[in-house]
């Protein structure tokens, strides 16, 4: 091997960790060819798990990792491959330990947000892999904190890698997550999750709800907030909220909110009248 391609794989392993993956277009800006590539799998150097992506193996002997640490891939893209894809809705509701159901079926659903390569859904992971272009805010990362470091299915052997997910704090995932409804969220386990929310920060929740794009979610935001009354509720200024006009029909066969103007599930609309006419 020449001492350049010596000096490339080097870097390589300097900046990929064992277990974590790297794709053709982060080799090749490397200055990493097809060949080498080529080369660097038939040496045990690299693995590949789809096309186009490869995982520098871990060492002999150590435990392997958990087909179903979707953080890996996701740690790979934020941490050597510099993407701004980060965990969002639910999933980063769930990482702060906010989520009340379990996931049955053919795993769990875990959302990312941003930019994000295609590959990921070829991933051979446990998980379903929602990947979600960030309309809600445009591009804008208010909001997306490093949200932890003991992410489950990470093996001992790369212990010493575990780098901070980046991820939405609890005050943008809710949002995040009432824009899935009413056709990819449930509003009974969105209103368990509100329920628990008593300690976000009405200074960020007040920025992020003036940066949302959507209508919708301003509106069902404070339908959940007048429903559950958190301390915090009382420092947001809705004046200071564009919640549109006219009507919104958001539920078939739901109630009419006097208040917020959208058709939601009849409780939501019921307990609010009860209010008006107490």
């Amino acid at each position: 091997m020449s001492h350049q391609r010596k000096q490339r794989l080097k870097g390589l392993l300097d900046k990929v960790p064992p277990g974590f993956m790297v794709d053709a277009s982060w080799l090749k800006a490397q200055g990493i060819n097809p060949k080498s590539i080529h080369d660097y799998v038939s040496r045990g150097w690299l693995e590949r798990i789809v096309r186009g992506v490869y995982r520098r193996p871990l060492p002999v002997g150590a435990q392997s990792i958990s087909e179903n640490a979707w953080a890996i891939p996701l740690l790979s893209l934020q941490w050597i491959m510099k993407y701004d894809t980060y965990l969002g809705g639910e999933s980063a509701l769930n990482l702060a330990g906010h989520v009340h159901y379990l996931n049955l079926g053919d795993g769990p659903r875990v959302h990312f947000y941003g930019p994000a390569p295609s590959w990921l859904k070829r991933l051979p992971v446990q998980a379903q892999i929602i990947l979600h272009r960030d309309k809600l805010f445009g591009g804008d990362l208010t909001g997306v904190v490093d949200a932890g470091q003991n992410i489950q299915g990470a093996s001992r052997a790369i212990d010493v890698w575990r780098w901070p997910v980046k991820a939405s704090s609890p005050e943008r995932a809710i949002l995040e997550a009432l824009d899935e409804l009413p056709n990819h969220a449930s509003f009974d386990n969105l209103d368990k999750i509100f329920e628990g929310l008593t300690t976000l920060r009405p200074k960020q929740l007040m920025t992020l709800l003036m940066r949302c794009r959507s209508v919708k979610v301003r509106r069902l935001f404070f339908v959940f907030s007048d429903r559950h009354r958190h301390p915090w509720s009382k420092h947001l200024d809705v004046s200071k909220i564009d919640l549109g006009s006219g009507p919104r029909a958001l539920v078939e066969g739901g109630k009419f909110h006097p208040t917020y103007r959208i058709y939601v599930p009849k409780i939501f609309a019921a307990q609010e009248e009860t209010r008006a006419n107490a």
